[in-house]
């Protein structure tokens, strides 16, 4: 029986209850009922646009003078105007990730509704429903191989001839064709086509099908659907692939792909699913404990905690593998592109809008990534690691074209054609670091990997053309004498100037998160420089630059200043915290190191918090658990988790941002909140940076016991812990690289020498045994 599933005894009515499944490039989201079911599907790369370059009239540095002369003398009027006038391109054809089709199945039954139940069970990553008619049951199940890559299905009863049904294939665009192929196919074409985005005629070609095989019964062709009638059992398999990238012949990809899932098995390819899927599932094991609530359906345990009854330990456990779960079927390591903003699913919601389901790069792309590497899924890091190495490349154009600077530079967005321009408004286009946000996630897998080739051949070649565009970039202060980045915002909030008269601005100099990146960029060059004994000459140039870089500032209210200047917040219910960076993921404000910073970063959330019309979405609810739980507060970490699983999750976990925040229409589903609240329940459980492993360093006291397996932590190495009474019992590292670390648990800490392959345990009192 599974450890962890999503199970409900109702009908799901609409997407935003079903089921999600994915093997890194397609996605399915599996709803309906007894009598009804479709499969919401997507593709990746799906994506309508094109790549094209983005026309600039900037004289690079001339013009960038020019505004900063007006910021640094207060003028933040002009500056944002001559900003606005180069810094600001037309929009054209970026595109969007579009929905592919909904595969519709419809089956003429009575049903005794109270058996039905459908179930996702995390263990092996397939979707179950089932339920009773003229009291014999029937059952479905599917799965996203990524092993075979496709989607395939099974449907059976307990006794013969109890399956029948209608299949059938409906597009989300214009240009969707389908057609039947020999009485038990359904094959279709499509173009990602849309005109909110982009014009309507530019985008990623489609070829798929779907093919039905029946044992007993009979299987025909009627007006473009496939009926099936008195069965024994049904398989249903689904293929699709793009023209994406592809200069190879393609469209007879799906077709071979069926043809193999068929000369293997259906029996064959469940088991190969299974087993490619659960080697990376099952390396860690959370148990935080079971209450009453855990044999209630997912759904009655959501809403359980909407009350504000969150003491069901082992939802928080559920949340974080299905977390997991989704990095997984969402991002493999042969994924063609890393997850955008609703992961490798699309409701179709964020397409129609202004959002567009692409990268931004001002906290959503990055957190998508944010639990992989502490969660043992190290591997599913890598299409990132592809798209960011992309982005670089992109970016020089943009570095020379409108800043006149060497290196390479991305904004607050991009797509899957490589944008890197400035967005279609200062206020919140202008974040001249989000390409060097995104790139931090280089620092990160080197950092828990060690892995010296990935950081001899990707990290350190990208990371050193950022450090070069910053060096170039960059400007003295005249007034503090300090390195400064600008014009560029604080993502994406706004401020008063000291003179109020001047209005609400957003562009200034030096903010704090720009400030923040940098020092970890040039840091982290600097390191590697000398590991790889090369660049002396850059090696010079850093150091230089690293002392003259700004401070991290405590302002007038006792906080963390978000800004190089003690501005007032225009929007103190701001949904972004984005100079908090310092506290998480980057390590400059810990509590044992900073600790005036750190009551400055506590006091900073807690402004937040008193807001009334606190902008409350998804990634601010996980980033509140993040950052209390590198503050060490559990039990604050543990308060909004609990509120993001109850107040900002649909009824099948997914995450969503409320109606009319950043002009959010309704509840849309934005993924970034399950992967920030995964990596928020692991950072309560394990935290690693400065050479310190820290065991248990946010346990909230709902967690009074438990146990975590297979954590990895930087430095190359795997932890497992358990705890009774809030108290540890026993923790052991295994350790993959040589090196030295210290080991804490509350005030309590050891300092080992690490061999390759060594495996070291520790009782309560951190005492080798």
């Amino acid at each position: 029986m599974s450890k962890y599933k999503l199970w409900y005894r109702q009908p799901a009515a609409k997407w935003s209850e079903g089921l999600p499944l994915g093997n890194g490039r397609m996605g399915a989201v599996i709803y309906g009922a007894a009598d009804s079911e479709t499969w919401s599907m997507t593709e990746v790369t799906y994506w309508s646009g094109k790549s094209e370059a983005t026309a600039t009239t900037s004289k690079r540095k001339a013009d960038l003078e020019e505004m900063r002369k007006h910021f640094f003398a207060g003028d933040y009027p002009t500056g944002d105007r001559l900003a606005k006038q180069v810094l600001q391109p037309k929009k054209a054809n970026f595109g969007t990730n579009l929905p592919l089709c909904d595969i519709k199945f419809y089956f003429e039954t009575v049903v005794d509704f109270d058996s039905f139940i459908r179930e996702l069970d995390l263990d092996e990553a397939i979707s179950h429903t089932s339920y009773k008619v003229n009291g014999h049951t029937i059952r479905r199940e599917v799965f996203a191989t990524h092993a075979d890559d496709l989607v395939a299905s099974r449907l059976w009863g307990d006794i013969p001839g109890s399956v029948s049904f209608t299949l059938g294939i409906e597009g989300r665009t214009e240009t969707f064709q389908t057609e039947v192929l020999n009485t038990d196919t359904l094959t279709f074409r499509g173009q990602a086509t849309e005109q909110v985005h982009s014009d309507g005629t530019c985008g990623v070609w489609s070829e798929g099908l779907v093919k039905v095989l029946v044992s007993g019964g009979t299987l025909r062709s009627e007006a473009g659907k496939l009926v099936i009638s008195g069965a024994d059992e049904a398989w249903v398999y689904f293929a699709v692939n793009t023209d994406y990238r592809r200069e190879d012949p393609w469209e007879e990809d799906a077709k071979r792909q069926v043809e193999h899932a068929l000369a293997k098995g259906y029996s064959q390819l469940r088991e190969d699913h299974i087993l490619d899927y659960s080697g990376l599932y099952a390396r860690v094991d959370l148990d935080l404990g079971t209450s009453a609530q855990s044999a209630l359906p997912t759904n009655e345990r959501i809403q359980l905690f909407k009350k504000g009854q969150i003491d069901d330990p082992d939802l928080f456990a559920l949340f974080f593998q299905y977390g997991r779960y989704l990095t997984i079927t969402g991002s493999r390591a042969d994924s063609p592109l890393p997850l955008n903003l609703q992961g490798i699913w699309n409701d179709g919601e964020a397409c129609r809008m202004g959002w567009s389901c692409d990268y931004h790069l001002d906290v959503n792309t990055e957190m998508n990534y944010y639990p992989t590497e502490i969660s043992n899924l190290s591997e599913c890091h890598l299409p990132l690691m592809r798209y960011i190495e992309e982005l670089a490349h992109a970016g020089r154009s943009t570095a020379s074209d409108f800043y006149g600077s060497e290196g390479w530079v991305a904004h607050v967005f991009s797509n899957a054609w490589g944008f890197t321009a400035p967005g279609w408004d200062t206020s919140w286009g202008l974040h001249v670091t989000g390409g060097l946000w995104i790139a931090t996630h280089l620092m990160e897998h080197y950092d828990y990997t060690l892995d010296r080739a990935f950081l001899e051949g990707k990290a350190y070649p990208v990371l050193k053309e950022a450090a070069a565009f910053f060096l170039d970039y960059m400007t003295i202060h005249p007034s503090y004498g300090w390195l400064v980045t600008g014009p560029s915002n604080s993502p994406e909030n706004h401020f008063y100037p000291s003179h109020k008269s001047l209005g609400v601005q957003q562009l200034s100099m030096g903010s704090t998160l720009d400030q923040v990146l940098v020092r970890d960029l040039f840091n982290f060059c600097l390191k590697s420089a000398q590991l790889l004994e090369r660049d002396v000459e850059l090696q010079k140039q850093l150091t230089d630059a690293i002392a003259i870089l700004p401070p991290l500032q405590v302002g007038k209210k006792g906080q963390l200043q978000e800004w190089l200047e003690d501005y007032e917040e225009a929007q103190p219910e701001h949904r972004h915290l984005s100079h908090l960076f310092a506290l998480y993921p980057s390590n400059q404000i810990t509590p044992q190191g900073t600790p005036e910073l750190s009551a400055a970063s506590r006091i900073t959330l807690e402004n937040r918090m008193l807001q009334d019309e606190l902008e409350d979405i998804e990634f601010t609810a996980a980033l509140f658990g993040l950052h209390f739980a590198r503050l060490h507060d559990g039990d604050r970490a543990h308060k909004h988790i609990g509120h993001l699983i109850g107040e900002l999750c649909f009824n099948n976990l997914f995450t969503y941002s409320k109606p009319g925040i950043a002009g959010a229409e309704t509840n849309i589903f934005v993924i970034d909140g399950n992967y920030g609240g995964t990596a928020a329940i692991a950072e309560m459980l394990l935290q690693s940076h400065n050479g310190e492993i820290h065991l248990l360093p946010a346990l909230p006291e709902a967690w009074s016991r438990g146990s975590i397996k297979g954590l990895r932590a930087k430095g190359n190495m795997e932890v497992d812990v358990s705890w009774e009474n809030g108290q540890l019992v026993e923790s052991t590292i295994y350790s993959h690289t040589k090196g030295s670390i210290c080991v804490r648990f509350g005030n309590d800490k050891i300092f080992v020498h690490l061999e390759a392959g060594g495996t070291y345990c520790f009782n309560n009192q951190l005492d080798m045994v």
